[in-house]
């Protein structure tokens, strides 16, 4: 494989001066952990110039501006947890590089254009722009349930905020230690709370982000009924930061419940199928309901056959019932059931995304999963998956591999299309999505995701190929 280059071409003294010597770190004085999420996240011999940290939404706005009159690429990012999500970015074909002036002493890595990587002036190079500095709470209306904080906020931090009023936002993302709230947004990654509080888009109220070009964008706003101007908020969410850096965003939040519980019920197949349906289209209101695969259900030492997790969140009398009327369900149709108390359930729910998202291994490969409610049980047990986590309500959900092939995803891919559904590869070495399409969509709206492509980021800036189509 072919190394990355750490030469440096382009002056950044103009850049520095928008974020201060303090806020670029050059390649090859990168740390070793960084420098390794950034190779995940491109393709192989992609020269990467620098990592540039604004400390401000001004700050972002001018280097984004600056970016694109020197036609660079850009990679951006927060905390870099989600940063291999998705295709590989690469540059595309630029016209030839301007010629350096003599005398010129900050010389950096910025580079422009496509080439190769042994430092011929015509090397090409991407520029990461962390929002890791802007993580600032901006407004918290305790009492109208909002909250507006800087992008690079860390999702946990956000959330110890706002439980010292009683309040949380309700979402249950990969890497919640680190994952900052612009990550979630652009990686739509909302968790099992789904099932009761819907998706991440269902939340946002309102973002401010950086154009392309450099200007700063508003959409939506600071309270929960706003008609104000086009639903941004939607198009940016799951966006990949294809269309714009986001750097900050009001939510709606919701009050801490009283009590939460946790049903744990496993065996065989069509009783599980059935228990689901049957909780599905009854009164009771559970926060989550999560199908697990047998291998799963092993490792978090549930016991044997295929796993579902219910979770009730209430008023503690409510929460009792709710556990004990589902846990009757389940053994009239010979299920194993357990309710857990609360800090069994803590643990369970802290233990389960541990299991599912950390990356023990090089060669583990992490996809998301979409199929119909009901195939869901089915497609656990018939289709040749290991590690699997599907929310049984929205029919999405997250497969594990510790080691697979192309070939085998692919028939995994064919198996989620058989039953209405998708496959879409989020994190694998860079060899197995050089293999394949990771995202595999081939419906008819890429023609109109490239024109709003086009009208966003017309130069292809922001994380070229990194979304659908190459997009």
């Amino acid at each position: 494989m072919k190394s990355f280059s750490t030469e440096n071409y382009v002056s950044t003294q103009e850049l520095e001066s928008i974020v201060g010597t303090a806020g670029i770190c050059r390649w090859q004085d990168t740390e070793p952990f960084w420098q390794e999420r950034v190779k995940k996240a491109v393709v192989p011999g992609t020269k990467i110039d620098c990592t540039v940290y604004p400390n401000t939404q001004e700050e972002l706005a001018a280097v984004i501006a600056w970016v694109r009159q020197n036609r660079c690429a850009v990679l951006p990012c927060g905390s870099g947890s989600k940063l291999d999500w998705g295709g590989l970015v690469k540059l595309d074909s630029d016209p030839p590089q301007p010629p350096l002036t003599r005398g010129e002493q900050d010389v950096v890595k910025v580079g422009l254009f496509k080439g190769d990587l042994g430092g011929s002036p015509d090397a090409g190079g991407i520029v990461a722009v962390s929002t890791g500095r802007l993580n600032r709470l901006v407004e918290h209306a305790v009492g109208d349930l909002t909250v507006t904080a800087e992008a690079g906020m860390k999702f946990a931090d956000l959330q110890e905020i706002l439980a010292a009023s009683g309040q949380f936002l309700p979402i249950d993302p990969a890497y919640p230690q680190e994952a900052t709230l612009g990550g979630i947004i652009a990686t739509a990654d909302a968790g099992s709370l789904r099932h009761r509080y819907r998706g991440v888009r269902d939340l946002l109220l309102g973002i401010t982000f950086v154009r392309s070009d450099g200007k700063i964008a508003v959409a939506g706003g600071r309270v929960v009924k706003n008609v104000a101007g086009y639903d941004l908020m939607k198009l940016f969410t799951g966006a990949y930061g294809t269309l714009g850096i986001i750097s900050q965003v009001t939510f709606r939040v919701y009050p801490l419940p009283e009590s939460s519980g946790t049903v744990v019920l496993t065996g065989e197949t069509n009783a599980l199928s059935q228990t689901a349906q049957i909780l599905l289209s009854s009164a009771l209101t559970p926060s989550a309901i999560d199908l697990l695969s047998p291998e799963l259900v092993a490792k978090l030492g549930l016991g044997k056959g295929t796993g579902l997790i219910v979770r009730f969140q209430s008023i503690a009398e409510s929460v009792k019932q709710q556990s004990a009327r589902l846990l009757e369900v389940g053994e009239k149709l010979g299920l194993q059931g357990t309710n857990c108390g609360e800090n069994d359930e803590h643990q369970l729910w802290q233990r389960l995304p541990e299991t599912m998202w950390n990356s023990g291994t090089k060669s583990a490969i992490i996809c998301k999963i979409g199929i119909r409610p009901s195939e869901a049980v089915k497609a656990i047990n018939e289709l040749p998956v290991q590690d699997a986590l599907i929310h049984a309500g929205s029919g999405l959900g997250v497969l594990r591999f510790e080691t697979a092939t192309a070939q085998t995803l692919l028939q995994v891919r064919r198996g989620c299309e058989a039953k209405g559904g998708f496959l879409t590869v989020l994190a694998a070495p860079t060899d197995i999505k050089q293999q394949l399409d990771v995202w595999g969509y081939t419906g008819s709206a890429i023609d109109l995701m490239r024109r709003i492509k086009q009208q966003f980021d017309p130069e292809n800036l922001l994380s070229p190929h990194r979304f659908i189509s190459g997009i």
